[in-house]
């Protein structure tokens, strides 16, 4: 039998194929059995690639989060917090079922500590002290992957039974299924409601400091 002329297998093709399978079945779902199955193999093939699990995961974290774009702080914190938050919601939301792995120490993967780097770097630039900026960073965090993890719209029946008469408040509820922009508007509102805080929140911590050096001069 002639040898095929490209590989049966490339580094790329398993990660396409793993994130497939997690995509549909779940993190759980995720075996290297399983994925040398499904890519035709055996799943001693799959080692000549990847040394563990864990290995292909994060090369998959990697793949996910390339999206993420920490560029906007040149245009000011605000910006830069906004388009990174945006673009890491999109980039959670597109495969939900990897965010718990994602979440999962993300202080030991390179692409995950270079937007650290930058979201820090932009928002201590700003002004804001290395606390602050620590927290704004986590705090924006929590937000994306609460919004990325799950559909609030989609949580609800799309069948009104299962409200009238039980729920009077919740009579409409019924038509939030299947409405992906609540999820999205949602995230809007909560993003918005953070920025102006943190709006606030600068404008005291700049004056602060100015007080400070002004004390320190005198």
């Amino acid at each position: 039998m002639a040898r095929p002329s490209s590989p049966l297998l490339t580094r790329d093709r398993i990660r396409t194929a793993a994130l497939a399978m997690i995509d549909r079945d779940g993190l759980d779902g995720l075996s290297m059995r399983r994925l040398a199955a499904d890519l035709g193999v055996r799943a001693a093939s799959l080692y000549g690639y990847l040394a563990t699990k864990d290995e292909l995961l994060t090369d998959l974290a990697d793949d996910v989060l390339a999206g993420v774009d920490t560029s906007g702080f040149d245009a000011g914190w605000r910006t830069g917090l906004t388009v990174w938050a945006r673009s890491y919601r999109e980039a959670l939301a597109a495969h939900p079922n990897l965010v718990p792995f994602l979440a999962h120490s993300p202080g030991r993967r390179p692409q995950a500590l270079m937007h650290a780097d930058a979201v820090h770097g932009g928002l201590t630039r700003a002004g804001w002290p290395p606390r602050y900026a620590t927290m704004i960073g986590a705090s924006t965090k929590y937000l994306v992957v609460g919004a990325a993890m799950t559909s609030f719209s989609g949580g609800f029946a799309d069948d009104v039974e299962v409200y009238v008469g039980r729920y009077p408040n919740l009579s409409q509820a019924h038509l939030l299924a299947g409405h992906e922009e609540i999820d999205r508007d949602s995230f809007e509102l909560a993003l918005t409601a953070f920025l102006d805080g943190l709006s606030r929140l600068h404008a005291q911590v700049v004056r602060s400091a100015s007080d400070q050096t002004g004390k320190g001069s005198s």
